[in-house]
């Protein structure tokens, strides 16, 4: 057969690779359909094959890699534009969107030839269909090399929506054969790129390319990852869609990167105090958007917030939106990492590609060779589970993403900015952990405070299908302040929901717990029913404990209890280890009570356990020390562990281990143990042990050693403890159902006849829980409806902080009070904006030592009266020296009634005048103030003119020169005041110690 023979009846096709290698390619391969989109990964030579198929019916590569050069060009590596002298290079340029076309001209001329021609002939023939293929090829070369040259140069944005707008108008067909002729003519214009070293523009050229191919996959991939959630639960049950059950979390905006170490179980308590207070929030789609009144753009956003408040589900919807274009189309491409993932890669070396291809393995057929030419999100969630070491000192400087070092370094220089400095970063962090990241390279901090009233409401209605129940669980969780606070954390949420939608269900009319333990308890029986059920085909009216579910509760219990102590959240193989849990017992465990142990898979499939709360984990740490002791009366709190092995001898001892259990968590720093406790207390009632009846072989009569524990808080209460110490006593009396000292509290406080003379320390601190507790918020606080003292205000000073405002006039108050406020002043959760000390014996010296506080960072105090105070010019020194400081926030300053005179207010118009000074309001009225200390005052408004919008100088003598001088500033629209007092005004008011009597309602209006 000639080669006329064989071209009709078909050639096998080949492969042409960059090298200009030929294959054979099966017929199965040439039929299989491309993936949509086509990828491919153009690192190197080495990268996967393309086949360049411009006819499907016809193929010539054979032929063409036959050929010889007829026209006796010598071939070069090097791209290099040809002149082509045939006539045939004249014909029109072949349009590649047509291929159809294209087909039917070349079918059409090799049907012109008999079969039976001499191979004089054939040869002929073929020679004009390969100078006719020729210039098709020629034709597309160049004008593919156009649309290149194009790409090096166009934004990546712009080349993104041209290339969708182009794409709009093929049919699908067209457009895939189009597709497989570009990326082949790309792949080859790289092989040679690369071959001249131009491996820089080879990069951009492969970035710009492929980006969006890559962002398709990148996309499809993380739909599928983040598109369901599974509520705190190991990924063996039924999944929720995150859209379906996601509610927008509460998230403010400002703070700092400081650590807090308080127990999270305090901050929460803290923070549900803080969300009737007017804060700047921020909705998740905006965290990257540069404030108003702020130029620089904001690069690395530091998030924190408590165990399960929600940060790692608000950074996943962030990137569902984004994957499903919804929200952040800024971003070309976002990166989730996990902290806890890249922990296993501690020893190893990766460049910050090879990190992103590590992580992002499933997108294998195309990859990107930088990211320097795109707008670029790394989010890096749970800073404090983070092992590695991150010194931000002593590390070498990395600045080419493609240079291998250890991930370390690769996480500190991107977040310094040496490395990608155009790339974005979010970091998530528990508050403990927050110091770890430099506050010079965090541009914003914003805090996730996780649910408010409202927002709880629409979980539960999201979650429950039956409204009715919906309507009971939220009418019960507002009957127990400490679970109405618990569920300001999702996750708690979601552990209530599951409790009450099973005691709803199954007890029908009965009680519903109202304590932690009481709901902790419920939970864990919920899981090992579930466990019963669903595992071991147990009927569910069946005892669900048995002695396998005892065994590994009482297993997890150990590692939970062993993990606290050392402070750790995740637990990795080495740590089960040393626990003495086996690896495969650890994910029977995670695979059984799915909804309290988790398993997960990182990267090379190691696995990584965690509870799935920190309360989770601290309860099941409480009951393995209840367990250890009711069984073998040893005490796992104490150092010398004596053993109690007579049950007679553990009932006598009894309320001594409880004792000493109060007395660790008051000494553990920052309430570490604080919830352990209410844990460990509530487990010793009779009703809650009756609850785990077959998982305590033995509970016996607790009642008196109830009694007891409950009579040594209250003489713990009646000692110097901290407020802290304090509340967390109350939140255990109350999961000893003891509420004796607040119910009588909360009657005296509702009868007219209240009276603080007679209050023990224990009742004082009562005090302070019930008004720290209530549902309503702290905007004003009133010494006197309480008691006009400095004792009580220094009882009462957790109350004035977590205040609005103060109002302490007329309360006798000292020196000792103001350096008590100063402390209070200083603290970084302080709410005070206004304090009223009017009419207080407070002198020069008690200005002095509150103004320590008035010049710290952290104050937040813009409004202050010394009215009737006793101060002189030494005064106007230390509030001039205030505000002049550029921490000083006030914008309300009233010193009327002090006899501040000519010297005082010439001091005092020094501060004015600083560009520092915020003061928008000053009172000065009876202060014995003359035509020359006001001109004093005019002089400063001069410096300052746009500042003060309201001037106070009643019961003084200005004199009229000065006046009229205000008086034209009053009216000059250049400067800020609009509000002038000098009646009444006259010599007579220079008198010393005149004191003017002004309404304490007067004086607090327009705050």
């Amino acid at each position: 057969m000639d080669q006329c023979d064989d071209r009709e009846e078909g050639v096998p096709p080949s492969k042409t690779t960059l090298c200009g290698e030929h294959e054979s390619q099966t017929t199965a391969q040439r039929n299989q359909p491309g993936p949509e989109p086509s990828c491919l990964s153009l690192k190197s030579s080495d990268s996967k094959e393309v086949v360049i198929n411009f006819r499907q019916k016809s193929s010539f590569g054979k032929m063409i890699h036959q050929r010889p050069d007829a026209r006796g060009h010598e071939y070069k590596d090097e791209p290099s534009n040809v002149s082509f002298k045939s006539n045939n290079s004249r014909k029109q340029p072949t349009d590649f969107k047509d291929e159809q076309a294209n087909s039917v001209n070349l079918d059409q001329e090799s049907s012109e030839v008999p079969s039976g021609q001499s191979a004089h002939l054939c040869q002929t023939h073929l020679e004009s269909i390969f100078m006719l293929l020729e210039d098709n090829i020629i034709s597309f070369v160049k004008k593919q090399l156009k649309e290149l040259q194009k790409v090096l140069h166009a934004d990546f944005p712009e080349y993104l929506e041209s290339q969708s707008k182009d794409e709009e108008m093929l049919e699908a067909e067209v457009k895939e054969q189009r597709e497989n002729s570009r990326e082949a003519f790309v792949k080859i214009t790289l092989h040679f790129l690369r071959k001249i070293k131009q491996e820089e523009l080879a990069d951009s050229l492969q970035n710009k390319i492929f980006a969006r191919r890559y962002q398709y996959e990148l996309k499809s991939h993380l739909k599928k990852k983040f598109g369901c959630v599974f509520e705190g639960i190991a990924k063996t049950g039924n999944p929720t869609l995150l859209n379906q059950i996601y509610t927008e979390l509460y998230i403010t905006e400002g703070g700092t990167g400081n650590v807090n170490a308080k127990h999270e179980i305090r901050q929460i308590e803290t923070a549900s105090r803080r969300l009737h207070k007017k804060e700047t929030t921020i909705r998740q789609e905006d965290i990257f958007k540069a404030p108003p009144g702020r130029d620089k753009p904001i690069r690395t956003v530091l998030t924190k917030g408590v165990a399960g408040i929600g940060k790692t589900v608000l950074t996943q919807k962030f990137t569902l939106d984004w994957a499903e274009k919804k929200a952040n189309q800024n971003f070309q491409f976002i990166f989730p990492f996990a902290f806890r993932e890249l922990n296993v890669l501690k020893e190893n070396k990766f460049s910050l590609v090879e990190l992103v291809n590590l992580f992002f393995s499933e997108i294998r057929e195309v990859r990107i060779c930088s990211f320097e030419d795109f707008q670029v999100l790394f989010i890096f969630d749970g800073l404090d589970e983070c092992r590695l070491p991150l010194d931000f000192h002593n590390t070498e400087l990395i600045t080419d993403p493609r240079k291998s070092t250890s991930v370390d370094a690769l996480l500190i220089n991107l977040i310094k900015g040496n490395l990608l400095p155009s790339a974005q970063l979010w970091i998530t962090t528990r508050p403990a952990a927050a110091n770890q990241i430099p506050a010079e390279c965090v541009d914003m901090v914003t805090e996730v405070r996780g649910f408010t009233d409202p927002q709880k409401e629409e979980y539960f209605r999201k979650r429950s299908r039956d409204e009715k129940q919906a309507s009971r669980i939220i009418s019960h969780i507002k009957t127990s302040r400490s679970l109405h606070i618990m569920c300001h954390i999702p996750v708690f949420c979601w552990i209530t929901a599951t409790v009450l939608e099973d005691v709803l269900k199954t007890r029908e009319g009965g009680q519903l717990p109202k304590t932690l333990t009481d709901m902790y308890i419920h939970f864990l029986v919920v899981q090992t029913k579930v466990k019963k059920f669903k595992y071991d085909g147990g009927a569910e009216t069946d005892p669900h404990w048995s002695p396998e579910s005892r065994k590994m509760v009482e297993s997890l219990g150990k590692l939970a209890f062993d993990q606290l102590q050392k402070g750790n959240l995740i637990f990795y193989e080495s740590d089960l280890t040393e626990c003495g849990i086996d690896i495969t017992a650890a994910s029977v465990y995670s695979g059984v009570f799915t909804q309290i142990f988790k398993e997960e898979r990182g990267l090379y499939q190691d696995k990584v356990f965690c509870f799935i709360h920190l309360s989770v984990q601290e309860f099941l740490a409480a009951l393995h020390v209840h367990l250890t002791f009711i069984n073998t009366g040893v005490n796992l709190l104490e150092e010398k562990q004596n053993t109690s092995r007579n049950f007679e001898t553990r009932q006598h001892t009894g309320s001594q281990f409880y004792e000493s259990a109060v007395k660790k968590a008051l000494q553990s720093p920052n309430g570490l143990l604080d919830l352990f406790l209410r844990f460990l207390l509530g487990l010793s009632l009779q009703s809650n042990q009756n609850l785990l009846r077959g998982l305590l072989t033995q509970t016996g009569n607790g009642s008196q050693i109830n009694q007891e524990t409950v009579q040594y808080i209250k003489k713990k209460l009646n000692e110097n403890l901290s407020v802290e110490n304090s509340i967390n006593l109350f939140h255990c009396l109350n999961e000893l159902n003891d509420r004796a000292i607040v119910e009588k509290i909360q009657q005296s406080l509702s009868s007219e006849q209240f009276s603080t003379d007679e209050l023990s320390p224990a009742q004082w601190s009562a005090l302070v829980f019930i008004l720290l507790s209530s549902e309503g918020d702290l905007e004003v606080f009133d010494l006197k409806k309480y008691s006009a003292s400095e004792d009580a205000l220094l009882r009462l000073l957790p109350v004035v902080k977590a205040s609005q405002k103060a109002l302490l006039n007329s309360c006798n108050l000292s020196e000792r009070s103001c350096e008590a406020l100063s402390s209070v002043l200083k603290m970084e959760d302080c709410e005070l904006t206004a304090i009223d000390l009017s009419n207080n014996n407070l002198r020069d010296s008690g200005v002095k030592l509150i103004s320590a506080g008035l010049k710290h960072p952290h104050i937040t105090l813009k409004t202050i009266r010394l009215s009737g105070c006793d101060l002189s010019q030494r005064s106007c020194e230390i509030i001039s020296s205030i505000l002049s400081s550029q921490f000083c926030s006030l914008i309300e300053l009233d010193l009327s009634n002090n006899d501040l005179a000519k010297s005082g207010v010439k001091v005092l118009s020094s501060g004015l005048g600083s560009l520092h000074c915020k003061l928008e309001t000053l009172r000065l009225s009876g202060c014995l103030i003359t035509d020359e200390a006001c001109g004093s005052l005019v002089s400063a408004l001069s410096s300052n003119p746009s500042c003060l919008r309201e001037l106070d100088l009643s019961y003084n003598h200005p004199g009229q020169e000065q006046v009229k001088q205000l008086s034209a500033i009053l009216k000059d629209p250049s400067w800020g005041l609009h509000t002038l007092r000098v009646e009444p005004a006259g010599v007579r008011w220079l008198r010393p110690g005149v004191i003017i009597k002004v309404s304490i309602n007067e004086q607090m209006t327009d705050q």
